[in-house]
């Protein structure tokens, strides 16, 4: 496996907007348009390069590539010689802007940088294609883990409500369900819901939408027939109440095969990734401090 080259990893790590970079740009782009004699020089090029830039190639189907795009945006598709000009020339500019933004040394400096190399390095490791999981290689891992494709299950709740200037009545209403009233009783003296539970078990993330995230974590908590709270969130405070609960079903394999797979491929890269670094780190002159061991 090879680590890409400087254009490939400038392909990976170009931002969607323009980098703050503390680059002197007017001279670079005075250096790039200076170039531009250099391209019509027809010097010896590589094979599959349009230009060179300090040495380093902008490859063919890079260029092919910007000018598609630049086609895409356009409403009537056609890229004539003096825009296919310009994408050179942008391109010949970009180059020139990583080699400046490489010399100041961002890639040691900035951290934003430093995480967009990591990033791009990894992602074409994983990138490149590794094995193929066959079916018995799925069957087999569906049923030592199955548990990981469990669906969540399901929880009919329903609350108490309180305004947030009600804290008192909610600790109230709580002592008089402990106290043996009923449920609806003491639900009548509460105010209305903000986002009224729908009288049907929701999965949890569903039931998030309806009492936020620390009420609804309290519900799921429970037994069914117990009440938790009062809990307080950003509308006011909740006592929930446990209705019914549906246990998590495992599905069959026939029903989660593609997930089975890509968890497969998922780990498969893993390892790959970890093998490339135990490499790169063997190859490596690596001194840590006895203090940080």
């Amino acid at each position: 496996m090879v680590i890409p080259d400087l254009r490939e990893l400038r392909r990976l790590t170009r931002p969607s907007r323009p980098p703050a970079w503390p680059l002197a740009l007017g001279a670079a782009i005075g250096v790039a348009l200076s170039a531009r004699g250099l391209l019509a020089g027809r010097t010896t090029l590589p094979r599959d390069a349009v230009a060179t830039v300090n040495g380093v190639a902008i490859r063919a189907a890079d260029y092919e590539r910007a000018v598609a795009d630049v086609g895409a945006d356009r409403r009537d598709r056609a890229v004539g010689e003096a825009l296919r000009r310009r994408v050179l020339d942008r391109l010949v500019e970009e180059e020139l802007l990583v080699q400046h933004g490489l010399a100041l040394g961002l890639a040691r400096s900035d951290r934003r940088v430093r995480a967009e190399l990591t990033a791009a390095v990894i992602g074409s490791i994983l990138a490149a294609p590794g094995e193929e999981p066959s079916d018995d290689e799925v069957a087999v891992f569906y049923a030592e883990h199955a548990e990981l494709f469990r669906g969540p299950g399901r929880v009919r709740v329903e609350q108490i409500f309180f305004g947030a200037a009600r804290a008192d009545e909610a600790v109230r209403a709580r002592h008089r369900l402990d106290a043996g009233e009923s449920f609806a009783a003491v639900r009548a003296g509460g105010d209305p819901e903000p986002v009224p539970v729908p009288e049907a078990a929701l999965p949890p993330a569903r039931l998030v939408d309806y009492l936020g995230p620390t009420a609804a974590r309290t519900a799921l908590e429970l037994s069914p027939g117990q009440v938790g709270g009062p809990v307080r969130s950003g509308w006011g405070h909740h006592l929930v109440h446990v209705v019914a609960r549906e246990e998590a079903a495992t599905p069959p394999l026939a029903a989660v095969r593609e997930e089975v797979h890509a968890e497969l491929r998922r780990r498969d890269g893993d390892r790959r990734l970890r093998r490339y670094l135990d490499e790169l780190r063997a190859a490596a002159e690596v001194v840590v401090a006895e203090e940080a061991r």
